[in-house]
C-alpha cells in the first residue's frame, strides 16, 4: 500500500487516468471555512483499490480533472457526511460525484445513531479504534508533515470495508431502495444549498409577513454579493438577527437603519446606503409578487399531540432498527398530524412521514394512533423499548 501526496498537475492527471477504471472510489476533504466566503479546499484524501493518496489543492494548479474523474463513469463514490464534498464537485462542474454512497446515512438506516461520527462508525461496525491527533490542524499551512498526511488519510482508510459492512446489512433488511431514495434527497438538499431560495434559512425569519419576507430576501441577496466580493463569511457582513430586525421595521430611511441596535459598527455604518437601497427595492415589489409567508405557529392541541407522537416515533424506530432522527423531526411529526387533521394549506403535498419508506415504518402507525385504531401501553418501564403498540 502506498501513501503519496500529489502536488503537481502532471501527477494528478496520471492519477485521474487510474481513477477512470476504478469500480469504487472513497474520498474525503480537509477544508477551512472560517475566513472566506466559500470553504477553502486544503487537502483531498482518496482510497482506491489498495492505495491511499492525498492531493494538495494548494500546490496543484487545477483540480478540475479530479472532479471530472469523480463525476464520470459507473463507479461508486463513498463518503462520510459528504455534504461539503458534493458541494465542492458542484462548484467545480455543476455535477455531483457518480454513484454516491454516504456511510453516515447508510448507518442510520440500519439502526446506528444519526448523525454518527466516522470514528464511532468504524468502532461500531468494524471494531477499529480511530487514532487521535491533529484535530486542530490549520490545513492551509505548508509544508504538511508526514504525520498530518497520515492522520488525514485515516479518514478514508476504512471507508471501503465500512461501506461493504453497511451494504450487506442494508441488503439483509431489504433497505437498498431506502438508501437510493435517501441519497437522491441528500443530493437535492446539497443542490438547494446553492440556490437563491437559501434566504428562507435566515434564522428568525419564519412567521414574518410576506412583505417583511421580501425585505429579508433583498438584504440576504445584498449580503451574499458583498460577502463574495470581500471573500469573507456572510456573518461578518450582516448578522441574521439584524436582517430580521430591519425587515420588521421596514424602513429604508438611513437614520432609522442606523438607529437599530447592533448597526453601530463602523463597517456597517459605511454600508447603510447599500442596505437602504436593498430595503427600498423590497418595499417597491408589488404585493402579488411577494413570497408566500410561512406560518410556523401551531395550536396547543397540535403541539401536545406532536410531543406525544414524537415519543412514539422514537420507540417505533428503535424497534425497526432505524435512527429516529433520520426518519423525522418533531416538526415532521406535527406536519403529519396537521395533514391528517386537514389543517394544512390545500396546495401542500403529503408530508415526509406520509411518503415512501417513512410511511411504511412510522407514517401508517402514527395515522392509526391518531384514528384510535392502535393504543399504547407501557410494556416494561426498564426496557430499552418500554412501549407496546396494540391494535384494537
Amino acid at each position: 500500500m502506498t501513501s503519496p501526496i500529489i502536488t503537481s498537475d502532471h501527477d494528478l492527471a496520471t492519477f485521474c487516468r487510474r481513477l477512470a477504471g476504478a469500480k469504487s472510489i472513497a474520498f474525503d476533504t480537509e477544508f477551512v471555512s472560517e475566513h472566506t466566503y466559500r470553504p477553502q479546499l486544503c487537502l483531498v484524501q482518496v482510497a482506491v483499490e489498495e492505495d491511499l493518496v492525498a492531493i494538495d489543492p494548494l500546490a496543484v494548479g487545477d483540480m478540475k480533472p479530479f472532479w471530472e474523474a469523480l463525476s464520470a463513469g459507473e463507479h461508486e463514490t463513498i463518503v462520510h457526511a459528504g455534504r461539503e464534498e458534493v458541494a465542492f464537485s458542484l462548484a467545480a462542474l455543476g455535477r455531483p460525484p457518480s454513484g454516491l454512497f454516504d456511510v453516515q446515512i447508510a448507518a442510520g438506516l440500519v439502526g446506528a445513531d444519526y448523525p454518527a461520527g466516522y470514528g464511532n462508525l468504524i468502532s461500531k461496525f468494524l471494531g477499529v479504534t480511530p487514532r487521535k491527533g491533529e484535530t486542530r490542524t490549520d490545513w492551509r499551512r505548508r509544508p504538511l508533515t508526514d504525520r498530518q498526511v497520515e492522520y488525514a488519510l485515516d479518514d478514508v482508510r476504512h471507508l471501503h470495508p465500512l461501506r461493504d459492512r453497511l451494504a450487506r446489512r442494508l441488503d439483509e433488511l431489504g433497505r437498498r431502495t431506502w438508501m437510493e431514495t435517501e441519497m437522491a434527497v441528500f443530493l437535492e438538499e446539497v443542490r438547494s444549498m446553492r440556490g437563491r431560495d437559501r434566504w428562507r434559512k435566515v434564522s428568525g425569519s419564519s412567521g414574518l409577513s410576506s412583505r417583511n419576507q421580501v425585505v429579508v430576501r433583498e438584504l440576504w441577496l445584498w449580503r451574499e454579493s458583498e460577502a463574495e466580493h470581500r471573500d469573507c463569511p456572510v456573518r461578518r457582513v450582516l448578522r441574521d438577527d439584524l436582517i430580521v430586525e430591519l425587515a420588521r421595521r421596514r424602513s429604508a430611511d438611513p437614520k432609522q437603519i442606523r438607529a437599530v441596535r447592533g448597526m453601530e459598527r463602523g463597517d456597517l455604518q459605511r454600508h447603510v446606503p447599500a442596505i437602504s437601497q436593498a430595503i427600498a427595492r423590497a418595499l417597491a415589489v408589488p404585493d402579488d409578487e411577494c413570497p408566500e409567508a410561512i406560518n410556523r405557529e401551531t395550536n396547543p392541541q397540535l403541539t401536545m399531540l406532536g410531543q406525544f407522537l414524537t415519543s412514539a416515533l422514537s420507540s417505533i424506530c428503535r424497534e425497526a432498527n432505524v435512527a429516529a432522527s433520520l426518519v423525522g423531526t418533531p416538526s415532521d411529526v406535527r406536519d403529519l398530524i396537521a395533514f391528517q387533521l386537514g389543517q394544512t394549506n390545500g396546495s401542500v403535498g403529503p408530508p415526509s412521514l406520509a411518503r415512501g419508506w417513512r410511511a411504511e415504518v412510522v407514517g401508517q402507525l402514527l395515522d392509526d394512533l391518531l384514528e384510535g385504531k392502535v393504543s399504547i401501553r407501557i410494556r416494561d418501564p426498564n426496557s430499552e423499548q418500554p412501549l407496546a403498540f396494540e391494535r384494537r
